[in-house]
């Protein structure tokens, strides 16, 4: 079997990644057909419409991950079913999608996941080791461009303002996810593209830190003007990429479907 025909075999988009694309059309339609409303019910499906496109990036940020190490020589990600695009299937549900919905739900801000194992004995070359972590990100910022392509060509109007400030605030969060996951913090993807190059000393206790040194990070953001400064960055790459940060800010506060909004 071929290289090509065994990559097709193996990836095969899963039932249960169907259903979570299924519900981020099916809402974006309902939420398209409310206009300019809104109402309980149509915040409600923005906050659906979302969720469901924030759970899809999650799978395609883990998905780069996996095709890249298949592509590299490791073929244990497509036996763990990492090439199926099935969230289920990854290692650590919490990390990868419960955590990175619930910073969504506090702050807005687009977590990084991170939960497929990489057989890393299995990858020669420390270029491709940098790829595989860089992946990731990388579909984040994909998503995010082609978002902000759809958003500059085709929200010319506010006759349906309520799935485009929907659209801008989930290309705003592949951002935050983009920045944040290519920080060099032990732990994250960013640490990962240049782990292949540090001494392996250093690489150890960097391991051996690494859930503390995110958690840090995460803490740091709390803090005013870290805040600010992160957001500050976010804000200046959303407006290269297209993405209306007014349309964004609006976004952010329909998700919040449970609390009171003036939009006036």
């Amino acid at each position: 079997m071929s290289n090509v025909t065994a990559l097709r075999s193996a990836v095969r988009p899963s039932p249960v990644f169907l259903f979570v694309v299924g519900l981020f059309v099916l809402s974006g339609l309902a939420v398209w057909r409310y206009g300019t409303d809104v109402g309980h019910p149509a915040r409600f499906l923005l906050f659906v419409f979302v969720v469901s496109g924030w759970i899809v990036s999650l799978c395609l940020h883990e998905f780069g991950h996996a095709f890249f190490a298949w592509r590299s020589g490791d073929r244990s990600v497509a036996t763990k079913g990492y090439l199926t695009l099935n969230p289920l299937k990854y290692t650590d549900m919490a990390l990868s999608f419960l955590l990175p919905v619930l910073f969504l739900l506090l702050g807005g801000i687009g977590l990084p996941g991170g939960a497929v194992y990489i057989d890393r004995g299995a990858i020669r070359g420390r270029l491709r080791h940098s790829l595989i972590s860089a992946a990731g990100p990388l579909a984040n910022l994909a998503f995010a461009i082609v978002l902000g392509v759809v958003l500059t060509q085709l929200a010319t109007s506010l006759d349906h303002a309520l799935f485009w400030s929907a659209l801008a605030f989930l290309a705003f969060l592949q951002v935050t996810a983009a920045v944040l996951n290519l920080l060099p913090v032990p732990g994250l993807d960013g640490f990962g593209i240049i782990e292949p190059y540090l001494p392996r000393a250093w690489v150890a206790q960097a391991n051996r830190v690494g859930g503390y040194a995110f958690i840090a990070l995460m803490a740091l953001l709390w803090i005013g003007p870290i805040n600010r400064g992160f957001f500050s960055v976010i804000y200046h790459l959303t407006d290269l990429f297209g993405i209306n940060s007014d349309l964004t800010t609006v976004g952010h506060a329909l998700f919040q479907f449970w609390q009171k909004v003036g939009l006036g």
